[in-house]
């Protein structure tokens, strides 16, 4: 017959100690211990010489002449030992009570002690059981701001974790000034924020890697910081680059040079597709049948016009107040790129009629999806013949140099009919004889550059397109510049990001609590009621086949490696557009790597676990502080890691669990029942009843956390003691560190219709689980509820 996770823990507690009594008084007090039958050689001693004494004193006269006072020394002794006896019962069903396993011992770790000044400064559910879950998630109240920029040094010991105390500590009070100000509660961010801001400290650490590849993804990374000398910069860098391209004709300086050379050089070293967009994918009809080749992909452009798409005529089409603040965008760059007003006028008339031909043809994805225009095969050959106007093997042999492309090759097209429709207008526009000064197209091409190139260049430009935006009704979240230079240094530096990734994770801590959620998972999996047999088989064959394990690959290069690829790379310290255009370069050559090799790379900002084949693979992103730490208690990394994790598996593979099995909508209720008695929201007249998709979310979320939960108790299974944050440990430990760090934001988000902390007050009801009764006095209805 199984333990269940409560009987594990008492067992796991009896733990008999020779120690003295003034030694064992140091440490943590053992736990419920039952008598053992063979005493300890002393005992048996002190017992010998009791009966002695006692035997002795019978056979003395002086002692015979007293016999009251041998009655009460007598009386005196039991009574020591009943109240002994008593004290003992009571003080292990203290601990018992408390769910304590093994030795207890404080973590000390830089890591724990950030940790321990962030859990004092939050709500305990044990002491606050009304409101606790009060404030948490919608109450804005944890962010990788508030927690803290952390130090990215993964294992103990390793060589990247020599400055990790002085950093943690830094951290530390760092945040409690921050407390002090109340600053306390902020905005919830999710784990990709949380990722971003581990990068960050990797590259912002004072750690000097003997990797050169290193310190130029951090040289790129800092000249992305300096504003002010982009600022200075101003237009010049861009203009110069006008004129390394021939000129425009924009500025009374162009060299007429081809079409088609211009069109393949913007799109090999710029990574630029004025007219339409080439990227890397599957079919998805081949992947059902278990093919996982990879093809060219050709889709529409990213149109810099502003279009509507009008349902009736079933074509794009631009409003005359739209145009109007398009228009006054256009003006705008060219006057930051010194254009005469006169011809001004002429070239931005220019472009917008050509902008406006072609979006007519562009339709949105939810429309050719409908339509079956997506994914539809053909060879570059027949691409050729479609659309003559364009160069197609001499522009995608330029992007994916050096593979050797052939016009027998297949490429994937998810809008034919606007490629069909783009190559006349591109013929008309090159063949008019009166705009053969004017280049119009080549000054479209040299626009789209600048968009490219944007985020390059001094502020002036940025805001230029950020008021455009704001005019069209559209609402930007000002992204942090730190946060903005991560992204770009990744997209550039991604085998250098993955390279740091993979020295700094904790593999051995992650491997194991991957594979103690999965088998968690697997035993919850058997005790669901399924809606039948046929369900239940097709899942546990689907999951029984799955190895689950962290994400890394034998792409992960070494330092060696790493500066080896990147030797031909030049990092300016002090002019970031020059830098930018080598990530465009280095961003081009990704592409082609990613077609010539058909194993899926892990990207290395993942968050959520993929299926790959026969895989379950969990990217090493998941597992950046302080979501996760190996020095932290496993109870702390089991509640918030071991949670997310269950989570993320349950949404992946049981996508349609609430038309499987009836424990879904029962439970869903059941937490939801608990909540409005709690909250007393049923007198308040508020919403009642649940949809099936919020339903779900509520059992996943309670279903993560019983996973996570019991793959704790497993894990003291093998490894009876753990290490205490604040005087908190085990299952409270647990639960209060789920309380307050399980706000990540994902998907499913908006579907939860109670904080998920409000889970541990359902978990706790009718249950032996918890270290005390999270009953609210308050709530005289609480103590009738079901337990769910």
């Amino acid at each position: 017959m199984s333990e269940t996770p409560i009987e594990l823990e008492l067992q796991l507690s009896i733990q008999p100690t020779s120690q003295p009594e003034p030694e064992r008084g140091l440490q943590p007090p053992p736990l419920f211990q039952l008598p053992h039958p063979t005493q300890h050689p002393s005992e048996n001693q002190q017992e010998n010489q009791l009966q002695s004494d006692i035997q002795l004193s019978e056979s003395n006269p002086e002692h015979q002449a007293n016999p009251v006072w041998i009655h009460h020394r007598r009386l005196f002794l039991i009574f020591l030992g009943l109240s002994l006896y008593a004290a003992t019962l009571v003080f292990f069903y203290y601990m018992s009570q408390n769910n304590q396993t093994g030795i207890v011992t404080p973590c000390v770790s830089p890591a724990c002690e950030w940790a321990s000044a962030r859990l004092s400064l939050s709500e305990d559910p044990f002491t606050q059981p009304c409101d606790y879950f009060l404030f948490t998630c919608r109450s804005e109240r944890f962010s990788p701001d508030s927690w803290g920029r952390q130090s990215g040094q993964g294992v103990p010991g390793h060589p990247q974790s020599q400055k990790e105390k002085s950093v943690w500590a830094e951290r530390t009070v760092q945040n409690k000034t921050k407390e002090d100000k109340g600053l306390s509660k902020e905005k919830t961010q999710d784990r990709k924020a949380v990722l971003l801001y581990y990068l960050r400290e990797i590259l912002e650490s004072n750690n000097r890697s003997g990797s050169s590849a290193v310190q130029k993804a951090r040289r790129f990374y800092y000249s992305c910081l300096d504003t002010q000398s982009i600022d200075t910069a101003g237009a010049e860098p861009f203009l110069t680059l006008i004129q390394k391209l021939g000129g425009w004709a924009v500025s009374g300086q162009w060299n007429h040079t081809d079409f088609n050379s211009t069109l393949s050089l913007l799109m090999r070293d710029y990574a630029t597709f004025p007219f339409f967009n080439v990227y890397v994918g599957k079919d998805p009809n081949e992947i059902a049948r278990g093919m996982a080749r990879r093809y060219i992909q050709i889709d529409q452009p990213d149109l810099l016009i502003p279009i509507e798409w009008n349902s009736k005529t079933q074509k794009s089409q631009a409003k005359a107040e739209t145009l109007r603040t398009f228009l006054a965008s256009c003006q705008r760059y060219l006057e930051l790129l010194e254009v005469p007003t006169s011809s001004n006028i002429i070239h931005r008339s220019l472009f917008l009629s050509l902008s406006s031909q072609l979006a007519v043809a562009a339709a949105p994805l939810h429309y050719r999806l409908t339509q079956g225009q997506l994914h539809q095969r053909m060879s570059i050959k027949e691409l050729q013949s479609q659309a003559p106007a364009i160069d197609w093997l001499g522009c995608l042999q330029a992007v994916f140099h050096p593979l050797p492309l052939t016009e027998d090759d297949h490429v994937l097209l998810h809008n034919l009919h606007y490629i069909v429709q783009m190559s006349p207008i591109i013929e008309r526009w090159l063949n008019k004889h009166e705009l053969s000064t004017s280049g119009p197209l080549h000054t479209y091409m040299v626009l789209n550059l600048l968009h490219t190139l944007m985020p390059a260049l001094d502020s002036r430009f940025s805001k230029t397109a950020k008021n455009l935006s704001v005019a069209l009704g559209n609402t930007e979240e000002v992204v942090p510049r730190w946060k903005h230079c991560i992204l770009e240094t990744e997209r550039g530096f991604d085998s250098v990001f993955t390279h740091l990734l993979n020295e700094r994770t904790a593999h051995k801590e992650a491997e194991e609590i991957i594979q103690n959620i999965f088998s968690s998972f697997k035993s919850k999996l058997h005790e669901m009621d399924w809606t039948d047999q046929t369900s239940f088989q097709f899942v546990m064959k689907k999951v029984q086949s799955l190895i689950p394990r962290l994400w890394t690959t034998k792409e992960i290069l070494s330092e060696a490696e790493l500066d080896l690829l990147f030797s031909k790379v030049t990092i300016s310290k002090h002019s970031f557009f020059f830098n930018y255009v080598q990530l465009l370069s280095l961003w081009q050559k990704r592409l082609s790597k990613l077609l010539s090799e058909q194993t899926d790379v892990a990207d290395v900002l993942s968050l959520t676990p993929v299926l790959q084949d026969n895989e379950l693979l969990f990217p090493m992103g998941m597992f950046a502080p302080p979501l996760f730490h190996p020095t932290y208690p496993r109870a702390m990394n089991y509640a918030v890691m071991g949670f997310l994790i269950a989570k993320d598996i349950l949404h992946l593979l049981l996508p349609d669990i609430y038309s499987q099995s009836e424990m879904v909508h029962t439970v869903g209720e059941c937490v939801w029942d608990h909540y409005l008695t709690v909250t007393e929201k049923v007198s308040r007249g508020r919403t009642l009843f649940l949809s099936a998709a919020q339903q779900q979310e509520v059992w996943v979320q309670y279903s993560a956390l019983q996973i996570a939960l019991q793959a704790y108790h497993q894990s003291l299974k093998n490894h009876p003691n753990d290490t205490s944050i604040s005087g908190f440990s085990y299952t409270h430990l647990f639960l209060s560190s789920f309380s307050q760090v399980n706000c990540a934001s994902d998907p499913y988000h908006d579907l939860m219709p109670l904080e998920p902390s409000f889970l541990i007050t359902v978990i706790c009801a009718k249950s032996n689980l918890c270290p005390r009764n999270l009953q609210c006095p308050s709530k005289t209805q609480q103590h009738l509820l079901q337990k769910c």
